[in-house]
């Protein structure tokens, strides 16, 4: 015997139920907490519930570690010729032409000057969205021309790191980047300019053997992929389980390839006192 019966009248018919608009909220890939999109950005993109730090793209950054307005960026349209004419499932140069209109971006960093809590500074920041934040021979003029701005003007340079390591379109000419740009920082070190590098996820390749891990501080971002070869690749190679962590910012700092590992709302005030004593 059935103890009610349902009614349709009250249920609206698909045409007008209304979904919710998209883009306005975000799901946390590590608690699965649903947020806001306006909530996440409030807190710097990172999860008010967890600490898990999304990834963001190089002008966020810059939003955050510039002081407001006194960011000049430099060099921004320098672009990549495809030197091999390199084919796979599409031609280089057709997939930097799509990059360039996804992102807005020349390649997968962006340079400039301004100030840090009123310390004068030069950033070069990677960007993840832009072929993966590969470094090609773009990637590796710029950080050579950023480390060659500080050198000139005695400007401390903050590296923001975010790659997948070399860029495979682009074969030697992309392994070549990572003598050029560690030339260049060794003759800051000579100089006493301070360097500090900030690591986030992920920081992986030919970046993390090089400029990523030469700096005069290395700092991760919570949570963020540091190594030289995936964790996958190596578990394959060495055919054992990995430790629990393994190769994560605090595992790093564990074995002591990072100096810090400083959540990103704490990044700007830690860079500049780290910068202020280096600078006295």
């Amino acid at each position: 015997m059935s103890w009610f019966k349902r009614s349709k009248h009250n249920i609206a018919p698909d045409n007008q139920k209304k979904d919710t608009p998209e883009g306005l909220w975000s799901k946390c890939d590590s608690c699965q907490e649903i947020i806001t999109k306006a909530a996440l950005e409030q807190n710097l993109w990172v999860c008010p519930k967890c600490g898990f730090h999304f990834r963001i793209s190089s002008k966020e950054y810059f939003d955050i570690l510039f002081d407001a307005g006194t960011c000049r960026e430099f060099d921004k349209k320098i672009t990549s010729k495809d030197p091999l004419g390199f084919v796979d499932t599409k031609r280089y140069r057709d997939r930097i032409k799509d990059s360039i209109k996804k992102t807005g971006l020349h390649d997968a960093i962006r340079c400039g000057t301004g100030k840090m809590n009123g310390h004068a500074v030069v950033i070069a920041c990677m960007d993840f969205t832009f072929i993966g934040g590969s470094m090609g021979a773009v990637v590796g003029e710029k950080i050579s021309r950023a480390a060659e701005r500080a050198y000139k003007t005695k400007k401390p340079l903050v590296i923001i790191s975010s790659s997948g390591g070399a860029r495979m379109m682009e074969a030697a000419y992309s392994l070549m980047q990572m003598a050029k740009t560690s030339a260049h920082l060794a003759r800051l070190a000579e100089a006493k300019i301070p360097y500090i590098s900030i690591m986030t996820d992920p920081t992986t390749g030919g970046v993390t053997a090089s400029f990523a891990m030469l700096g005069d501080v290395n700092i991760g971002e919570p949570g963020a992929l540091i190594g030289f070869a995936g964790p996958r690749v190596i578990k394959q190679t060495i055919g054992k389980n990995l430790p629990d962590g393994f190769q994560k910012a605090e595992f790093v700092q564990e074995k002591g390839f990072l100096d810090l590992v400083v959540p990103r709302k704490e990044m700007k005030d830690t860079v500049s006192k780290l910068i202020g004593m280096m600078s006295a």
